[in-house]
């Protein structure tokens, strides 16, 4: 059971899980409608559009998990995914380093909150076999003063989407989204072919990448229909 829950009268409890339960789904629909408004801001190529609703995904998102006691690494986590997203508004190479820096900074969150439990080695295998073999297509092709950046951060993503199994199918599908989202930004830095509207695939696998990995977060810290402590 978390602290607050403990501080809490037991008649309470109740009413404060209902008015909880309440906002959470306030704030889930302001995140879905932020997303919508952010995706078909970018199908129909308004820029500022995108530039105002990108912005507000991960604070609703976060306060969305707040609602669900959410463990404070889950929240860092999408904090970091938060400042890479600011970050990457900005069309410049010290901004797209510092937005991967961010994000770089939520994987570690993630790794730490996914702690020892097990993930499968294959999986891990096949994982290490698409680094390798991405990272050498790129390399040629990216700017040099990134490619070592690039290969260290795709080395870390990588490790945080093949451990993001190790909290269900949800949360491993989120970790593979996720690496989908980054390598199309990476084709994209690598000035590869790209996808009609790039941008709208690159945030779409995103945003749905980010909540499936809170989700499978959000899992674990519920059990018999209490909250329990995690950081």
């Amino acid at each position: 059971m978390s602290d607050t829950d403990s501080r809490t009268p037991a008649r309470a409890r109740p009413a404060v899980a209902a008015a909880d339960g309440a906002a959470g789904r306030v704030l889930l629909g302001a995140f879905a409608a932020a997303t919508a408004a952010d995706l078909g801001s970018l199908l129909a190529g308004w820029h500022l559009g995108h530039v105002i609703a990108k912005p507000l995904l991960m604070p609703l998102l976060v306060a969305y998990v707040a609602t669900r006691r959410a463990p404070r690494l889950l929240i860092a986590a999408l904090l970091f995914g938060w400042g890479g997203d600011l970050a990457l508004l900005f069309d410049a190479d010290p901004a797209f380093l510092v937005g991967m820096g961010s994000f770089a900074a939520g994987h570690v969150c993630y790794l730490v909150l996914f702690g020892r439990r097990g993930a499968h080695p294959a999986l891990g295998g096949a994982y290490a076999v698409a680094l390798v073999g991405t990272v050498a297509l790129l390399w040629g092709d990216l700017p040099a003063d990134l490619r070592i950046p690039v290969a260290g951060y795709s080395l870390l993503l990588t490790a945080m989407a093949w451990r993001s199994g190790s909290l269900g199918l949800r949360a491993g599908l989120g970790g593979a989204l996720f690496l989908l989202s980054d390598t199309l930004i990476a084709t994209g830095v690598a000035a590869w072919p790209q996808l009609p509207r790039p941008d709208f695939w690159i945030m779409a696998t995103y945003v749905a990448a980010q909540y499936l990995l809170a989700a499978g977060a959000l899992a674990p810290t519920q059990a018999y229909g209490r909250t329990v402590i995690q950081d």
